[in-house]
C-alpha cells in the first residue's frame, strides 16, 4: 500500500466536537498508515485500524520512553527525561508498575465504590436543589473527579483550583504557551513535593501514603517518581475523566429517547458505558504516541527507526471491521472491545475507577433527572481549545 500524506496538519479539527472528524473514516478505509504533520512540525505516522493499532500499543518497537529525549516529536508538553510511567518502556515500566500497582489492586478500588456513588448522588442532589438550570461542568463533571482524585491523594479539597488551573495548562498543546506549561508544572512539583514531606513526617492513610511506603525487595519510588505519578493522577484522573462525562452526557442529550430507555432500564448502565466510552471523542490519543526503534513494516509502508507513530484510539473504536454500524450509539452492544484506557502494559491503571465513576455520575443523573436536557442550544456551547481532553467550559442543563 502506498504512503499517503493527508491534507493539513493534525490535530485534525472537528467540525462537530462530539464525532469523530470526517478524515478517520477515510483513514480507516483506504489510509490505514498515513503521514501528518504536528504542531511542532514534526511528521508522524497515523495508525487507525484496530488491529494496528492494538499491535502498535503492545509492540516494544513502538517506545513510549523516546519521546523523552531531547528534541523528539511530542504532542504534549512531557519534560525531556520524565520519570513518570505513562512514558516508561521496560523493565523500568515493568518495575514501576508492579510498585505502584497495589495502590490501584482491585479490591482497594471497590473499596472507594460506595464513597464514589454517594458523592455522586450528592452532587447531583445539590443541583436539583438549587433548581434549574444548572451547570453540570462545575455542579458534577469537575468536582466527582478531582473531590476522587483529592480523597487519594490525601490532599485538602480547598487546593483545587490551584490543581485545576496547573493541570489545564500542563496538558496544553498550544505552542505558544510552553513559558506557561514550565511555570505550571514548577509550580505542581513545589506543592507535590511538601505535600510528600508532609506525610513522611506524619503518616497518613491514603493513596499517596501507599505509593510512599511502595516497596519490593528494597525497591522504592524516588522521589522524582512520586512526583511524576501525581502529575498523571491529576492528568488522567481528572480532566480525562471529566472531559470523558460531559462527552457522555452530550452524547445521551442528543438522543432523548435512549437516556429515557437507560432510566427505565438500569441494568444497560455497564454495558452503556462501555459504549459510551467507545463513542467518545473527549480523548484525541495524543498522548499514545511513539517512536519507532527498529525498521518496521505496516501494510506495505516502511516506518523507519527514529519516526513517530500515533496510534489513533478513537479511529480503532470506529473500525467497521470489529464494531458493527459503529457510527451508531448502541447501549446494549456486546462484545466491545473498544480501546478507550489503551493496551498493553500502559493499559490505564486507573481504568476501573473511571467506568466507577461515570456509572456514579450517570446513575445519579437518571434517578434525580429523569427529564434532564439543555439548557441552551449546543451550538452556543464554548469549548476549551487545544487541551489533550476536549471539553465544554460550561454545561448548562435543565430537568
Amino acid at each position: 500500500m502506498p504512503t499517503e500524506d493527508i491534507t493539513g496538519s493534525f490535530p485534525f479539527s472537528r467540525p462537530d466536537p462530539l464525532l469523530p472528524p470526517p478524515q478517520y473514516a477515510h483513514l480507516l478505509r483506504s489510509a490505514p498508515v498515513a503521514r501528518v504533520t504536528i504542531p511542532t512540525g514534526d511528521p508522524v505516522w497515523l495508525i487507525s485500524r484496530h488491529e494496528d493499532v492494538r499491535r502498535v500499543l503492545s509492540d516494544q518497537r513502538f517506545s513510549r520512553e523516546a519521546i523523552t529525549a531531547p528534541g523528539a516529536p511530542r504532542l504534549l508538553p512531557i519534560a525531556e527525561g520524565s520519570k513518570s510511567i505513562f512514558v516508561m518502556d521496560p523493565p523500568e515500566h515493568s518495575r514501576l508498575r508492579r510498585l505502584v500497582s497495589r495502590a490501584f489492586a482491585p479490591a482497594r478500588i471497590r473499596e472507594l465504590h460506595d464513597e464514589v456513588t454517594a458523592l455522586a448522588d450528592d452532587l447531583v442532589a445539590a443541583m436539583v436543589a438549587a433548581g434549574p438550570p444548572a451547570d453540570l461542568m462545575a455542579g458534577l463533571a469537575q468536582p466527582l473527579p478531582i473531590t476522587v482524585i483529592c480523597r487519594l491523594l490525601g490532599v485538602p479539597y480547598e487546593d483545587v483550583d490551584r490543581f485545576r488551573a496547573w493541570t489545564d495548562i500542563m496538558l496544553s498543546y498550544d505552542r505558544t504557551r510552553e513559558k506557561e506549561v514550565v511555570a505550571a508544572r514548577e509550580a505542581l512539583s513545589r506543592y507535590l513535593t511538601g505535600l510528600i514531606e508532609r506525610k513522611r513526617a506524619r503518616p497518613t492513610e491514603d493513596l499517596l501514603m501507599v505509593l510512599i511506603e511502595a516497596a519490593d525487595d528494597g525497591d522504592r519510588l524516588d522521589d522524582e517518581e512520586l512526583l511524576a505519578f501525581g502529575y498523571t493522577l491529576l492528568g488522567a484522573g481528572y480532566h480525562a475523566t471529566t472531559a470523558g462525562l460531559a462527552h457522555a452526557v452530550l452524547t445521551l442529550l442528543r438522543r432523548p429517547t435512549e437516556f429515557r430507555r437507560l432510566g427505565d432500564r438500569p441494568d444497560l448502565l455497564p454495558d452503556a458505558v462501555e459504549e459510551l466510552l467507545r463513542c467518545s471523542q473527549a480523548g484525541g490519543g495524543l498522548g499514545a504516541l511513539r517512536i519507532a526503534v527498529e525498521d518496521v513494516e505496516l501494510h506495505g509502508v516502511r516506518i523507519a527507526k527514529g519516526d513517530a507513530v500515533l496510534p489513533l484510539i478513537n479511529a480503532a473504536n470506529q473500525d467497521p471491521e470489529v464494531f458493527a454500524d459503529p457510527g451508531t450509539l448502541r447501549l446494549d452492544r456486546t462484545p466491545n472491545p473498544h480501546v478507550s484506557f489503551g493496551h498493553g502494559i500502559h493499559h490505564c491503571l486507573g481504568a476501573q475507577l473511571g467506568r466507577m465513576e461515570l456509572t456514579a455520575a450517570l446513575g445519579a443523573l437518571l434517578h434525580r433527572m429523569p427529564g434532564l436536557r439543555p439548557a441552551v442550544a449546543e451550538p452556543d456551547l464554548a469549548w476549551s481549545s487545544q487541551l489533550a481532553f476536549s471539553r465544554p467550559d460550561e454545561l448548562p442543563v435543565a430537568w
